[in-house]
Formats: structure tokens, sequence, C-alpha cells
């Protein structure tokens, strides 16, 4: 499933934990932080395990069979 989300206009960076949430791929803020220290999270086809890493556009995310697309 491909998901885009898009920054908005003033904003240059998104958290991973907060794209996490607000995709509905996480319930919760502690959720969202388990996928990333479970190594269940990768960014641009890298395994990412900073909860804080700062999600830019153009910047894929893969977890739990979606890819996110960040705009």
């Amino acid at each position: 499933m491909d998901i885009e989300f898009s920054l908005r206009e003033n904003e240059d960076y998104i958290p991973l934990i907060q794209l996490l949430k607000a995709v509905n791929i996480a319930s919760s803020g502690s959720q969202a932080q388990m996928m990333v220290i479970n190594g269940d999270v990768k960014l641009n086809n890298e395994t990412e395990f900073r909860k804080r890493a700062k999600i830019r556009r153009e910047d894929v995310v893969l977890a739990y069979g979606k890819k996110i697309t960040v705009k």
C-alpha cells in the first residue's frame, strides 16, 4: 500500500515517530517508538533506529508493508 504524505508549506521535516502516527501506521507515540527500536522501519531502504530522524520531502519510509512517500 502506497501512502503520500505532504509536509506543510512552512515545514522542512517531520520527526519519524510523528509521521508514523500521522499516517495511522502507529496508534500511539510509544507504539511508533517500539517499531523503530525493533528495526521495523526503513528510511530510503536503510533500517532506521533514530526515533526522531528528520523525514524530509522525497524521503521514502517503509513500515509494515506500507510505503510512505513524503512530498
